[in-house]
């Protein structure tokens, strides 16, 4: 947060620290996560809030969302609003959490009416008697009433509540009060994972501030109570005075100027005509980091006091260059709130389209000014400054303001009427008259914080005819990203003005949209037919959007005349609500101290690797002589200096750590460049000149089949009854093909690591990964040196989820080579571009299906060949693929299968183990696969689903028998939480009747997964307990902590195995020198296999204690550890333990056990555009007896939410076959500019999170029953897909006059009759209609094919993704 005070006025905000120059701080009072609490001193209400709502799971991105909050609760003057909270949060990424807890930690900060959460209010809204709200609703996870910060509900039903905290009533705190409560003998809270000491109830006064995270779960009071005394950041008082003086400040790269009037400033200009001007430098910071851009001179002009006004003229509002975009939005906001509704249309345009412009944290720092003059043909604003009649008043020095049309401003790509010594100093946009309507519209990947595909800004002045016909006086078209600037639409305007609002004219007007917005073939961005597309919607939306307000102002306009009843859908803005959610500490003072953020020595070297450009070649050459010659340079190191093996590998040693003759893939490590700093050694990697011989790549999966290009030996297959005698049994034979796309890991903290050379060749290597001991083993290899010099360390991850658990050896073996050489410390770590073009993904998948059911449509045969994106080497690819071999059952029984498994080696970067390891793509198969069938014998969803789910007993297809199924127990209570799925399919059809252009669709998807290394040998762990003489206990496991709550239940099994509290037990980093041969923590299996190793530890403990504690009987602990010091008995303790009976794959019992779950999901898809809003999902998970009931939960939401973006958002884009805008082999989704995971606002609006009860593992009894939880949810997301694929199976073409319903949602045989009949009668035939995944909005848009796509493309068009 920073603070300034102008002109007596303190100024809060939030920024993103990455972009702002430290020269544009001075004179700030700036604020982090370290100065508002720690734990040592006491931590601030946010913080405190945060942590004990389980809002921090890796903790990476946790300091971001403490700050983007307290600024915002700095920054108001009263409490906000839940809205205001949700949105201050859009512009914070977190890939662990789901994003739940995190909203619901920060809702007790908003306003709320305390009088409509009394008991008896509560009761009533529950159909419960005031008496009963305190009980648990039986799962012991969830209260049905309120919920303190630090209370909790019993496992046995009787939940109680505290608060434990303060509310606020009329700006003043006070104390609330609590009764004691117990947890039914529990010792460990299942909410907190802290032993049980909280309240029971409070009181909340009149008017207080109260909590509501949800509308089944209530928290009174405000912040939770800090441990020590809170300390509030003052504004320095010397700050309040200060006046800011001018700066010139020269440094190496760049002299930066900070005028403070504007003379100076045109002074600077006239004679620096290149200077960049700066204000928030959100995209000056951007092009010097990512394009390296030089820029000699920046002027900052947040101090010239002529570019910061805001005033309002009697025809416009004037704002300054300078003028930050939120002060614009505040301006705005009193204005709408002042003025009749009709003079600020143009005004709530632009707030709509600023609320999705980007994060609060950019709209705090950027310049209206300089969002203006970048040009960029997809900028928001741009296109309704044109289509408003806004003006723009440049001066330059010796020259008089000049006003220039917005519309006239845009000369070319990144191009305006700018003269050289010019600036922009402000922007006059008018006030609206009557009948006259501005429209923003814009479609991206995704709705928050992301660059448009297309926008636009449309404005038309109506006016009535003598013959009483409403009349297009005056209009304005503009439309962005579909050329290379902002342009108008001169023909679609003609076909406009001087024209009646009717249909006719609207037809004419759609036919100009493809003669002004015409795209070629490859233009850059790809997605020609849908943008173009686009630009047509979004015209067909805003005429039946100004139809109905004419309707609506009485007019005498009657939109009926040429608007079908139920069309008026296609002006509906969706007004997304506060979500919510029913789900129940620490990393968020922003001390957890990660890779990056290990002291380093004063000697230490930083490391940037050289890296291929092509995707496949010969390297010719390579010349580092002028990287040498480079300030702070100290060495280039390649294959030639690796002093051990420069071979590496997971199963088998086919990667190099620097290539020695051929580069397979972009980014393939060549060498690495030591320097002094960072940036020196960035810039003296890009120096290095490499010549090549380009070899024909391979780029997809097709081309790899083509081409014959796979891995040997690596694709298994299995094989279970009859397959070929079956075929003819069968009723049915359908065969079709499924395409699923890859997945980035995302992690927030990127592949890194710290070597540290000892005496005597010893290292040290931290690294970010989730298997020290695999890094230990290949530092070693590649020095030559034995595994017992080396030691990994790993105190913590910021994510991971499969990326780390291999694809971190090669960042340790490249930083290790200057290491040994030169005997310094030596520090890589990889930008975020780097590492997602180099480290991996999730393995895109194609399958091929044959199956065959009986006429019921009860399987009797399935063939499917599964093929898999490995990459340029073998890393995991193969045991991937054999879990997905094993998952292609999902939850379904099939007598006679066959599948096999085809490993494809491409010219990417090698794909990697993702959370679900393989088994997401099998059953995304089994799913396309049952849908396909239901569709073929006339059944629904649910049904043929149920028709085929497993029973208890039953075996699979690769012959492990099902003990303790869950399947149809965990459908059945998602329904049930659900309220019924017919309840919900009745809502859902009527809905769509009523709705022309905005569908809803409901679908269900369940999960069965396989927990243990299929691998036999990897399921082994170990432990090492020690007790000290004061009672206190350390445990060392070689699992890796990386968010999803491994340490925590590693204390909770030791501190309950020695009956010790909660804080006795501390969890010391993973060392390879503790444990040593640990398996990386993958497969979900690390509480269970750790679990077993701490148990078995502390069970030797204990046995060696038992004397004493028999004879010492009152003793407190440390008496009775102390005695047994006295007496020399070893309180140290090694734990064992491996997996019992299993056989890995290929044998009867690959898996230890399985995990089910189900997930119902509820969207409402706007046909228009492609976008979708996720309402409801009721989820249900078996995870045995929970070891830790809010952690699960958590790793349940975050896990849904991340399967969610693989299905449904989340893009890999490859320059190949299907992307020729790109160069070949080139990833263009390789930043969170362009590759999108979900934010808070993509999370379900109502989310209900069920943990299966009364479902003990049999096979767990060493980690108290429970069962895994971090990959078992993932496939769950799929169900949000699969809710949306259901509109495209009933599509037919329509005319602009008759406009037939053009989506239909199949929910009863009646309704699926009619829409059958309805794509016969069409032309279209009434097949399956297949969807590759992710389902973007691209994908989505175009198959609903209507009359607004028909001149871009065919009606069965099929958008590919990179496979």
């Amino acid at each position: 947060m920073v603070s300034s005070c102008d002109q007596g006025k303190l100024l809060h905000r939030s920024i993103n620290a990455c972009l702002c120059p430290l020269y544009a701080a001075e004179g700030m009072h700036v604020v982090t996560v370290e100065g508002i609490g720690t734990v040592r001193d006491g931590m601030h209400p946010v913080q405190e809030r945060l942590a004990m709502a389980h809002g921090s799971q890796c903790g990476f991105c946790t300091p971001g969302f403490v700050m983007s909050m307290y600024s915002l609760l700095r920054s108001k003057p009263e409490a906000p609003t839940e809205t205001e909270i949700e949105e201050a949060l859009a512009g914070n990424l977190c890939r662990c959490t789901g994003y739940r807890p995190i909203l619901d930690a920060f809702r007790v900060f908003a306003k709320g009416d305390s009088a409509a959460y009394t008991e008896e209010a509560i009761a009533a809204s529950k159909g419960l008697q005031p008496g009963q709200i305190g009980h648990a609703n039986g799962n012991g996870v969830h209260a049905n009433g309120t919920n303190g910060c630090n209370g909790h509900t019993g496992s046995n039903g009787d939940g109680h509540n505290g608060s434990n905290g303060h509310a606020k009533s009329n700006g003043a705190e006070k104390p609330t009060n609590g009764k004691n409560g117990k947890t039914n003998g529990q010792k460990i809270c299942p909410s907190s994972g802290l032993p049980c000491d909280c309240g029971a109830a409070a009181d909340v006064a009149p008017g207080g501030m109260i909590e509501t995270d949800s509308g089944d779960k209530l928290k009174f009071g405000g912040a939770a109570k800090p441990s020590k005394p809170m300390r509030e950041p003052i504004f320095p008082s010397e700050l309040r005075t200060r006046v800011a003086q001018p700066l010139e400040l020269p440094g190496k790269q760049a002299t930066w100027y900070r005028p403070v009037s504007l003379e100076s400033l045109l002074d600077i200009k006239a004679k620096h005509n290149a200077a960049k001007l700066v204000v928030g430098n959100t995209e000056v910071g951007i092009e010097l980091k990512f394009k390296h851009a030089g820029y000699p001179v920046l002027v900052g002009t947040t101090h010239v006091q002529e570019m910061n006004t805001i005033e309002v003229s009697k025809t416009s509002l004037e704002v300054g260059g300078s003028v930050t975009l939120t002060a614009m939005m505040e301006a705005m906001h009193s204005l709408v709130k002042a003025l009749p509704e009709h003079q600020t249309c143009a005004f709530r345009a632009i707030l709509e389209q600023l609320k999705y412009f980007a994060g609060v944290q950019i709209r705090n720092a950027a310049s209206v000014a300089g969002n203006i003059c970048t040009g960029s043909p997809i900028s928001d604003l741009n296109p309704i400054y044109m289509a408003c009649g806004a003006v723009f008043t440049t001066v330059g020095k010796g020259t008089p303001e000049r006003q220039v049309k917005a519309e006239d401003f845009f000369l070319g790509y990144r191009k305006v009427a700018l003269e050289s010594h010019e600036v922009l100093l402000r922007v006059s946009i008018p006030f609206n008259a009557k009948n006259e309507y501005v429209r923003e519209f814009k479609q991206a990947h995704r709705r928050d914080d992301d660059i448009a595909i297309v926008n636009a800004g449309m404005r038309v002045q109506m006016s009535r005819a003598m013959s009483g016909e409403w009349i297009a006086e005056d209009v304005k078209i503009a439309y962005g990203g579909v050329a290379p600037k902002t342009i108008m639409a001169p023909k679609v305007q003609a076909a406009i003005k001087g024209q009646p609002w009717t249909g006719e004219t609207l037809k004419k007007a759609l036919e100009a949209v493809a003669q002004d917005v015409n795209i070629t073939a490859n233009a850059p961005g790809g997605m020609v037919e849908y943008r173009r597309s686009l630009a047509a919607s979004f015209l067909f939306r805003f005429f039946v959007d100004v139809a109905l307000k004419l309707e609506k102002e009485g007019s005498g306009y009657k939109a009926a005349d040429w608007l079908p009843a139920g069309h008026e859908s296609a002006a509906v803005h969706f007004e997304r609500p506060a979500s919510q959610g029913i789900q129940y500490f620490n990393k968020v003072t922003g001390e957890a101290l990660y890779t990056d953020d290990v002291p380093l020595p004063p000697n230490t070297l930083h490391a940037a690797l050289v890296k291929s450009i092509r995707p496949h070649a010969k390297i010719n050459s390579v010349d580092y002589s002028a990287a040498l010659q480079m300030e702070g340079v100290v060495g280039y190191f390649d294959h030639s200096t690796v002093p051990g093996h420069n071979d590496i590998g997971p199963v088998i040693h086919d990667e190099e750590i620097f290539a020695s003759e051929k580069v397979t893939c972009i980014g393939h490590a060549i060498g690495v460049i030591v320097a002094d700093t960072e940036a020196a050694a960035q810039a003296a990697a890009r120096a290095v000149e490499v010549t090549y011989t380009d070899i024909t790549p391979v780029l997809s999966i097709e081309q790899a089949i083509e081409a014959g290009s796979y891995f040997e030996n690596a694709g298994h297959s299995i094989v279970c009854g009859d397959v070929d005698a079956a075929w003819k049994d069968c009723a049915h034979v359908i065969e079709g093909r499924v395409r699923v796309g890859g997945q980035e890991h995302f992690y927030l903290e990127p592949q890194g690591t710290v070597i540290l050379p000892g005496e005597n060749d010893e290292f040290i290597v931290i690294s970010s990964t989730q298997g020290p001991a695999h890094n230990q083993m290949h530092v070693a290899h590649a020095l030559g040196i034995p595994a017992h010099k080396v030691v990994g360390k790993t105190k913590r991850l910021g994510g991971g989820f499969g990326g780390k658990e291999t694809r971190a050896v090669n960042v340790s073996c490249a930083a290790a080579v200057p290491a040994y050489h030169l005997r310094r410390p030596v520090r890589l770590i990889l930008d975020r571009d780097e590492d997602m073009h180099t480290s991996g993904h999730r393995h895109a998948y194609i399958g091929k299906y044959k199956v065959g059911c009986d006429a019921s449509g009860k399987l009797i045969a399935l063939e499917v060949d599964l093929y898999s994106n490995g990459g340029n080497s073998l890393d995991l690819t193969a045991a991937v693929m054999d879990r997905a071999l094993m998952h292609i059952d999902c939850v379904y029984k099939c007598p006679n299968t066959k599948v096999v498994g085809h490993c494809c080696r491409t010219n990417h970067a090698s794909n990697t183990a993702f959370r679900g390891f393989g088994g997401p793509q099998g059953m995304m198969v089994a799913e396309v696969i049952m849908d396909h069938l239901g569709r073929t014998v006339g059944k629904g969803a649910a049904e043929i689903r149920s028709l085929n789910m497993y029973k208890e007993g039953e075996t699979t297809h690769f012959g492990q028998k099902l003990d303790g199924c869950q399947a149809q127990t965990c459908w059945d209570r998602a329904v049930e939480s659900a309220g019924g799925l017919e309840a919900r399919q009745t809502a859902v059809k009527e809905f769509n009747e009523r709705s022309r252009f905005r569908k809803r669709g409901l679908a269900m998807t369940p999960t069965k997964f396989g927990i243990s290394f299929t691998t036999k040998f990897l399921n082994q762990a170990g432990a090492l307990v020690h007790i000290y003489t004061d009672g206190t206990v350390l445990v060392t496991h070689g699992g890796v902590e990386m968010g999803q709550g491994l340490h925590t239940k590693m204390a909770q099994i030791a501190a309950q195995s020695l009956g010790l509290p909660l804080s006795a037990v501390y969890i010391a980093e993973t060392a390879t020198d503790k444990v040593p041969n640990a398996s990386s923590t993958a497969a979900s299996a690390s509480s269970d296999i750790y679990g077993g190793a701490v148990g078995d530890a502390c069970r030797q403990l204990n046995e060696r204690l038992a004397p004493y504690k028999q004879s010492m009987k009152g003793a407190s602990f440390e008496e009775i550890v102390r005695t047994a010091h006295m007496d020399r008995i070893d309180l140290s303790a090694h734990g064992w333990y491996i997996t019992p009976d299993i056989t890995g794959f290929g044998g009867e019992m690959p898996f230890n056990y399985f995990c089910y779950g189900s997930a119902l999901s509820e969207v409402e898809l706007d046909t228009l555009t492609g976008d979708f809003h996720l309402l409801r999902t009721d989820l249900c998970m078996d995870v045995g007896q929970s070891l830790n009931p809010a952690i699960d939960i958590g790793q349940v939401e975050g896990g849904f939410v991340q399967g969610m973006g693989w299905t449904c958002l989340e893009e890999l884009v490859w320059g190949d076959e299907d992307h020729k805008w790109l160069p070949p082999g080139v990833l263009h989704t390789r930043g969170p500019g362009t590759y999108k995971i979900p934010t808070a606002n993509d999370i379900p609006l109502d989310l209900r999170v069920t943990l299966l009860r009364d479902a003990p593992c049999k096979r767990t009894p060493q980690a108290h029953s429970s069962k895994a939880v971090g990959e078992p949810p993932f496939f769950l997301g799929a169900s949000v897909f699969f809710a949306l694929k259901v509109f495209f199976l009933y599509l037919f073409a329509s005319n602009i006059l008759s406009l037939p319903i053009i989506c239909c949602l199949l929910l009863r045989e009646d309704v699926k009759d009619a829409v059958y009949n309805a794509r016969e009668a069409a032309g279209l035939g009434t097949g399956f209609v297949s969807l590759d995944a992710p389902a973007t909005p691209e994908r989505l848009r175009m198959a609903c094919a209507d009359h607004l796509t028909a001149p871009f493309a065919k009606a069965d068009v099929h958008i590919r993704g990179s496979c």
